[in-house]
């Protein structure tokens, strides 16, 4: 694809959409890639037993990427562990907070997180979502769980490189590059990880990166791949579009607004996956047990989450 214009991504919006393609009451979108059986595969894939976090701890102070950080209180603390009113009952409580979306939470995003023209993922009214929460395309349709196969797309590592810097647009012929030469082959159902290298590019900064500095995302035209492949969840370290936006009117980040809203297709943001990187590498093994539990919250559009890998 050429440099995207409004007029193509328009058309695109319009291709791939998957509204009406599991019914219209449909709230899973890409979810329904995902079967029972590709989750047992993946389970009897497992060889060493090896349990790795994908998550962020929860910044608990502003930065540039977490300008509204995560709020943390003792409710109760230690030197005030018997005030329960219950005798001889001692206990530290606490309450936890965060700010779902944007650049410092490890956090998936629910079908009704984004619109195209007033309507989420099936043609759902945008005012579907209201000031006490969504009323449909929720949280909840991931509430029995994300399991099943993971892939590590390493598109530093493919590079020879610890990160990449800026915010590149990747090619989908990178990505098909990267893929071969891992010896990975996409499969229906897969959970597809993107990985940039963002945590190196932390640890050389000394702490969270700037977003002024850029972002490394998918190319518009990686959008008919990811439908063919048939994955069910798309995951970055990153946002999953270059940041800052492409420029384009209407179309700032269409990996966000003609992934989630015209495929149905749930994106995890910001995760943790230098540690996965250097395990997949060391076993020169890419594909994995891919486990993720969201919260059962209603009406939220999103959550943060410990998404775990386990080779």
């Amino acid at each position: 694809m050429e440099a995207p214009t409004k007029e193509t991504l328009d058309a695109l919006f319009e291709t791939l959409s998957n509204w009406g393609r599991w019914g219209e009451d449909d709230e899973l979108g890409t979810l329904n890639h995902l079967r029972p059986e590709h989750a047992a595969q993946a389970a009897a894939s497992v060889r060493e037993g090896r349990s790795i976090s994908l998550a962020h701890d929860l910044e608990l102070t502003p930065s540039p990427e977490t300008p509204i950080p995560a709020q943390h209180h003792m409710l109760a603390s230690g030197d005030a562990r018997d005030d329960s009113g219950i005798p001889g009952y001692e206990a530290a409580r606490d309450f936890v907070g965060a700010h779902v979306h944007g650049l410092g939470v490890t956090h998936i995003d629910a079908l009704c997180h984004m619109f195209v023209r007033g309507k989420m993922y099936n043609g759902v009214p945008a005012a579907e979502v209201r000031s006490d929460g969504a009323r449909r395309n929720t949280l909840l349709s991931f509430a029995d769980g994300i399991v099943g196969r993971g892939v590590l797309l390493d598109l530093a590592r493919a590079r020879g490189e610890a990160f990449i810097d800026g915010n590149e647009a990747i090619h989908l012929a990178e990505v098909e590059e990267a893929l071969d030469g891992q010896g990975v082959a996409i499969e229906t159902g897969d959970i597809l990880l993107v990985a940039t290298g963002r945590c190196a590019r932390r640890r050389l900064a000394g702490g969270p990166l700037d977003p002024a500095d850029g972002m490394v995302g998918l190319h518009a035209e990686c959008l008919p791949w990811l439908r063919e492949r048939e994955i069910s969840v798309l995951g970055s370290d990153g946002i999953s579009d270059p940041l800052p936006g492409i420029g384009i009117p209407d179309w700032p980040f269409p990996i966000h607004q003609i992934g989630i809203t015209g495929l149905g297709l749930p994106l995890i943001d910001n995760l943790a996956l230098g540690e996965l990187s250097e395990a997949c590498a060391a076993a020169d093994r890419w594909s994995f047990l891919f486990t993720l539990g969201a919260m059962r919250v209603p009406g939220a559009t999103g959550c943060p989450v410990n998404p775990i890998a386990v080779l």
